[in-house]
């Protein structure tokens, strides 16, 4: 593996290790709270990050995986919380199916990196442009879950005085 590929590959861990990280120790409940001002809660994000990862590079390679369909109807674009179910992941195997997801990925795809394919949204035609694209995501719906856990914090705080 090339060393920009390895370099890829370490940060989309990282990335991934620091979002875990920041979750540890969020309560079901917690992650289940929409606090004011805000349209979806912990659980709802977590699993967005880990299903529009799949998403994008299936959108690009065409290849269907088979949890994606499910995934979708409760973290879809489009969807919030309103539409989980009994059956939604829980906080814990969000968790897990999030730890595991980059050396899945890098099993799957790392060879693949930089084979082409049709270019699809923002001209991207590669495994590793569409990496690239959701590690950034990923870091944007990192923060919201940062804004939600000071949220419920404070308001800990304020019903604790």
């Amino acid at each position: 593996m090339k060393t920009r590929q390895v370099v890829l590959f370490n940060q989309l861990k990282s990335y991934r290790e620091e979002l875990v990280n920041i979750v540890e120790e969020v309560t079901e409940m917690e992650a289940d709270r929409i606090p004011e001002g805000f349209n979806n809660n912990i659980r709802w994000n977590l699993g967005h990050v880990y299903l529009d990862q799949y998403l994008w590079i299936q959108a690009l390679t065409r290849e269907k995986r088979a949890e994606t369909a499910k995934l979708n109807d409760w973290f879809g674009f489009g969807t919030d919380p309103a539409d989980f179910t009994k059956d939604t992941p829980s906080l814990d195997m969000l968790k897990a199916l999030l730890k595991r997801q980059p050396d899945v990925i890098e099993e799957e795809y790392g060879e693949r990196l930089e084979e082409t394919f049709p270019p699809i949204e923002m001209g991207m035609e590669t495994i590793e442009q569409v990496l690239i694209r959701t590690i950034f995501h990923e870091g944007m719906h990192t923060q919201a879950i940062l804004d939600i856990k000071k949220y419920l914090n404070r308001e800990e705080r304020h019903i604790s005085i």
